[in-house]
């Protein structure tokens, strides 16, 4: 698939899954990945987590955009900005410095079910019919509350008849539910937990919300390495089989390596190979319940440093589709 294609097919991504499974670094990285194929980009964090901004060398985003690298830009939505907007395009600008003052307005957004939600959802609507950029990825909040946030404008339509409310709640649901503007990105980690809720929560959107589900994201997938060294013939104890029985004795033998540290060595390679086995098992689980596409990265251990590199291996993927 040409990159280009799969960023501009939506205008909006929302990535979204548990805490933990590197769901902030993805967005960066997917932003990277887009302006690399030439595209403006916007990343859009909610309620101000600053994860996205640490991985471009920034402190934080506020509600205004900043601009984060070339063709990237980046904005954090909080429900009290976008109220005050709100209030300020409807001709109730000189009420919002009082409200704003007197505590009023985190009154509004926090104590009344769904409101909160239902304004930073509109305020993603706008962005996306103001074609503020070619491609808009939002760091949902962790997928127990990303469902709560995505469920609000049906809640609030089962709620609330008519008015402003309705209204918002009518276009928020709209802009969800269509493909063309909207997709969710799942992202998980090939391990147990993460997979189960990751399989939950992309039948219960689409059943509940009816959103379109695009590739399922997995990230930290341990590589596999050989274990010969190929101009030897003979196991290297950097990259070691944990297979082999006689390895240990081996490379004490001919290597002169400390029995003790060929014993750790080995060891660390079983668990390794578990581990990888557990990974598999567990991508093999979720491609069989969850008939979606799969983009998988590997593990890194530096994490939001190594962006490029991990922007570099998604558009590899998105080619090899």
């Amino acid at each position: 698939m040409d990159p280009s294609a799969f960023f501009t097919g939506t205008a909006v991504h929302l990535v979204a899954g548990k805490g933990g499974v590197g769901r902030t670094t993805l967005t960066a990285a997917l932003g990277i990945a887009a302006a690399r194929v030439g595209l403006e980009v916007l990343l859009v964090e909610i309620e101000g987590r600053g994860g996205l901004a640490a991985g471009f060398g920034h402190r934080a985003l506020g509600y205004e955009e900043t601009v984060l690298a070339e063709r990237i830009r980046g904005r954090s939505l909080r429900a009290e900005d976008c109220l005050v907007e709100y209030l300020g395009g409807h001709g109730l600008g000189l009420l919002t410095r009082p409200m704003v003052d007197s505590g009023l307005v985190e009154v509004i957004t926090r104590g009344t079910p769904g409101i909160k939600d239902i304004l930073l959802l509109g305020k993603i609507r706008q962005l996306e019919q103001a074609r503020c950029a070619d491609v808009i990825l939002v760091d949902t909040p962790a997928s127990g509350h990303a469902l709560s946030f995505l469920r609000s404008p049906q809640g609030l339509l089962d709620a609330i008849d008519n008015g402003p409310v309705n209204d918002q709640a009518v276009a928020a649901l709209h802009l969800l539910q269509d493909a063309a503007r909207c997709q969710v990105l799942l992202v998980t980690t090939p391990e147990e937990t993460p997979v189960s809720e990751t399989i939950e929560t992309a039948y219960r959107l689409e059943d509940e919300i009816g959103l379109h589900l695009g590739p399922v994201l997995v990230n930290g997938v341990l590589a596999r390495t050989p274990h010969r060294d190929t101009d030897t013939g003979h196991s290297n104890p950097d990259d070691p089989d944990p297979d082999d029985p006689d390895a240990e004795g081996r490379w004490v033998r001919e290597l002169g390596i400390d029995r003790d540290l060929a014993h750790a060595v080995q060891q660390a390679a079983v668990f390794g190979r578990r581990r990888r086995d557990a990974q598999r098992r567990q991508v093999l689980r979720l491609t069989e319940q969850l008939p979606l596409p799969r983009l998988e990265v590997a593990h890194r251990p530096d994490g939001i440093d190594d962006l490029g590199a991990l922007a570099e291996e998604l558009l590899g993927g998105l080619r090899a589709w």
